[in-house]
């Protein structure tokens, strides 16, 4: 039997709710092995970012092909990248391991607000990376930077700038609606000749920390484990919406908590 593995390429949150910690609890509760490739350090916690530290390219490159010359990966999620020599390192890396299913979650700002991205950055993504991606995974904030817009207030202009970032060279674009208001959190995934709309009811809660990590992340282990990217896409929400309804039942710092990556492994408390 083959192994499932996936392989995330992100920043690290010393507070374990966001980036590669979290990516790593999302491909272990979905049931796929993780691998990891580290671009970045923050000091991090539930009230936000005081620090980074980037990791130079060269050894961005390297981690790429220690991990990629040994595993059979099936799918690679992309977080925070926040230079553009990290970018490049990236696209490279992806070029020279013929890898394709590829999530790209173009994280720019934190929950807390913090910036993520130096503004250079965003063009090199844009040129250098969103066209080797299967899907992107932008939320509202994050679409309306990569297209130096507005950000969309309705479905219809939604719809519309995953078709200009669908320009842009993806093959997909999920375009997330948390940042909406409505009783609905709704995402569009949206693909050349072909469209869904995926929603789900609104969760009250404070306690969102990490779920554009965990979201991208639950597709890249739905694509590990061999589904089409729709089937993907779908199971990542229903998983998501789950870890944020039970988000609660944890108890982690003293600002915005993480999501509950293992809502349906662990016994109540």
């Amino acid at each position: 039997m083959t192994t499932p593995i996936a392989v995330t390429i992100a920043g690290s949150d010393s507070g374990g709710g966001a980036g590669i910690q979290a990516d790593l609890k999302t491909f272990a509760a979905l049931g796929v092995y993780g691998a990891s490739v580290i671009a970045a350090l923050t000091a991090q916690n539930t009230r936000g970012v005081t620090a980074i530290h980037d990791v130079p390219a060269d050894f961005i490159t390297a981690q790429m092909d220690a991990v990629f010359s040994d595993l059979a990966v099936g799918a690679v999620k992309i977080g925070m990248l926040s230079q553009p020599a990290a970018i490049e390192a990236v696209a490279a890396g992806l070029a020279r391991h013929r890898m394709t299913n590829v999530v790209l979650d173009p994280v720019m700002v934190a929950g807390s607000g913090d910036r993520l991205i130096a503004d250079d950055a965003v063009a090199t993504l844009r040129r250098a990376l969103i066209p080797k991606a299967l899907v992107i995974t932008p939320n509202l904030p994050e679409a309306a930077a990569l297209l130096d817009t507005a950000v969309a207030a309705s479905e219809t202009q939604m719809r519309a700038q995953a078709r200009e970032l669908l320009a842009l060279g993806a093959r997909a674009v999920l375009i997330k609606g948390g940042h909406a208001k409505g009783a609905e959190a709704v995402d569009l995934l949206i693909e050349p000749d072909a469209e869904t709309r995926l929603a789900a009811t609104r969760v009250e809660t404070s306690n969102t920390h990490g779920t554009g990590c965990t979201l991208s992340s639950a597709i890249a282990a739905g694509l590990a484990r061999g589904q089409p990217l729709a089937e993907a896409v779908r199971g990542a929400k229903t998983y998501i919406t789950a870890a944020i309804a039970a988000a609660d039942k944890l108890s982690i710092g003293h600002g915005h908590g993480p999501v509950h990556h293992f809502h349906s492994l662990w016994r109540e408390q």
